[in-house]
């Protein structure tokens, strides 16, 4: 029963905040129609930031008690920020090369 409570949390939380970054942040990808075809670049970059979230904050506040949580380390943390940032930056890079 607690997997499936875990489970059910992990979709709300990505589901919810993900879906909440998404009406924030999306319409600054529909500045013209060449960076709003890269808009998923965007998406995907909120998903990796709720990804390094979950595993850093919001794993520790659940049901789940078993093994293997533990935080990510620093450096897998930094480069997936860095990634993340940079997908969030790419829509604009890739508009504006490709027209």
């Amino acid at each position: 029963m607690r997997t499936l409570l875990v489970l059910l949390r992990i979709i709300l939380i990505f589901g919810l905040l993900g879906g909440l970054c998404w009406v924030i942040i999306g319409n600054i990808y529909t500045v013209n129609k060449a960076v709003e075809s890269y808009s998923w670049l965007g998406a995907s970059a909120i998903l990796v930031i709720l990804f390094v979230l979950y595993r850093n904050k919001f794993q520790f506040s659940g049901w789940y008690k078993g093994k293997g949580r533990n935080k990510l380390p620093k450096k897998v943390t930094l480069s997936l920020i860095f990634t993340s940032f940079i997908l969030g930056i790419s829509p604009f890079v890739l508009g504006s090369l490709f027209n």
